[in-house]
């Protein structure tokens, strides 16, 4: 017999294989799990800071559009230049 084809070589390989996938699902299971825990932020206790866009109050609003707002702006409804 060879020794590629040795039957206690074949049942390490074999054993080496189902220890590898079972490592692989309990890694991808794990990143899954962070990635839930991570969309699962409270609104009440983070806000997010928003540094542009239209600011209500005393001060003046905020008008200024990006090239990409202007570009999409336009072609949802034609804005005069």
């Amino acid at each position: 017999m060879s020794k590629k084809n040795n039957l206690a070589r074949r049942k390490r390989q074999h054993e080496f294989e189902l220890q590898k996938e079972k490592a692989a699902k309990i890694k991808k299971e794990k990143k899954l799990q962070a990635s839930k825990t991570k969309m699962k932020v409270d609104g009440s206790d983070k806000k997010k800071k928003r540094g542009s866009g239209f600011q209500v109050g005393k001060k003046k609003i905020k008008t200024k559009l990006s090239a990409l707002a202007k570009a999409k702006a336009e072609q949802a409804m034609e804005v005069d230049k």
